[in-house]
């Protein structure tokens, strides 16, 4: 079953069957008549990537393409280039300067897609708007997902396909020749680590800050490189933070790209009540954020130190029985919660704390469930495997 449609916008009518028409693209034989293209707003991941193979793509574009991904790497996501950063800002990645970098490009890739969407939409065979079309198109969370773009050799052209959904592994792809003709063919996880292979997808982790961002914008971690300073070390004061992360499988299709595994742990940390009518009203805290596993990050160790309780030396005082700690796959749909009850002392009386940790419908759950404080501090700074990954929990 092909993806469903991805809603954008509602201008205009449907834009479907880009290639009809196209006499560079090699046909396969028996192959279906094409419809009437229309356009309404929907934008498809197929079209998308059949428009693409219609560009005469150059060394500049691809190196463009390229620039975006590994900006977007480098900055804690996947090898992904949105298609608002192309019109926006060609070359930019997640989480980079919004600064438009149009002006190192002689002819940026917004300007190909321009021209092929204005030719496509001139023929008979479509009706619309060719500028709505790509209005709507850099309005979306539509992307090009290059697996291993730092490893271009600076001249072969891509083999392009789209994410098919439903976890397929294979898909059909279209291979640009140096002759500017285009042939069809299967693609698979596979060809993309012998040759560059550019998936439309959509982009799923956007939304959130990368640990790398938050780390640049926290002068305490040092420059950036993620190192827990401790000021103290005679006082009795304690954090436990989240040293490493390895996962030991992916959990979608490779079409979809790597995996963005939210974290969340959820715990009594400070308690100022003075009173028990104060600590009955008092709610937990969870402290959450994302790792971006790469598809060839699987089993390997990733350093991360992220805070997890900044005074764990409190929550001993407050005899915490358990905390919470929540680790899914972000696959979307309807917003939901985890519900956790726990118990804290004050006064020798102990009193239930309920703990709401969110989640969406569709998420892979990875591990769920509760961690008492004597278990962390007997495994502080050792492997423990909770489902299909594993993690280093250290008190510092």
């Amino acid at each position: 079953m092909k993806y469903g449609f991805l809603f954008v916008g509602a201008v205009g009518v449907l834009f479907v069957a880009l290639l009809a028409g196209c006499d560079k693209f090699e046909e396969l034989p028996n192959e279906e008549a094409q419809e009437e293209e229309t356009y309404n707003g929907f934008i498809t991941l197929e079209e998308v990537a059949q428009l693409l193979s219609t560009v005469p793509l150059g060394r500049e574009q691809v190196a463009e393409v390229q620039e975006g991904s590994t900006s977007s790497a480098g900055n804690g996501y996947d090898d992904e280039y949105r298609m608002r950063d192309l019109f926006s800002s060609p070359g930019s990645g997640v989480g980079a300067d919004p600064t438009t970098k149009a002006s190192s490009y002689s002819r940026p890739l917004r300007e190909l897609l321009r021209e092929a969407a204005e030719a496509r939409f001139a023929t008979k065979s479509a009706s619309g708007d060719a500028s709505a079309w790509l209005d709507s198109l850099a309005a979306s969370d539509v992307q090009i997902y290059w697996p291993g773009a730092e490893e271009w050799d600076g001249s072969q052209l891509p083999v392009i396909t789209y994410d098919p959904g439903d976890g397929a592994e294979r898909n059909e792809g279209y291979e640009l020749l140096p002759d500017g003709s285009v042939k069809k063919l299967m693609v698979d996880e596979q060809m993309s680590l012998e040759r560059p292979v550019w998936v439309v997808n959509r982009n799923s982790d956007a939304d959130y800050k990368s640990l790398e961002l938050r780390r640049r914008e926290d002068p305490n971690w040092g420059n950036g490189g993620g190192d827990i300073l401790v000021t103290k070390a005679d006082d009795g004061f304690r954090t436990l933070v989240l040293r490493s992360f390895k996962a030991h499988r992916q959990y979608d299709s490779w079409f979809a790209g790597g995996a963005e595994i939210l974290v969340k742990f959820g715990a009594v940390e400070t308690v100022k009540a003075g009173t028990d009518a104060e600590l009955l009203q008092y709610q937990a805290n969870v402290t959450d954020f994302m790792i971006v596993v790469r598809r060839n990050q699987v089993g390997l160790e990733l350093p991360f130190n992220a805070v997890l309780v900044s005074d764990w030396s409190k929550l001993k005082e407050l005899q915490l029985k358990q905390c919470a700690l929540l680790m899914v796959e972000d696959d979307g749909g309807t917003q939901k919660t985890w519900e956790f009850k726990t118990t804290v002392k004050y006064n020798s009386k102990a009193y239930g704390v309920e703990i709401e940790i969110p989640l969406n419908s569709r998420d892979d759950i990875i591990w769920r469930g509760p961690l008492t404080p004597s278990f962390i501090e007997k495994k502080s700074g050792i492997p423990v495997g909770f489902g299909d990954v594993e993690l280093v929990l250290e008190l510092i």
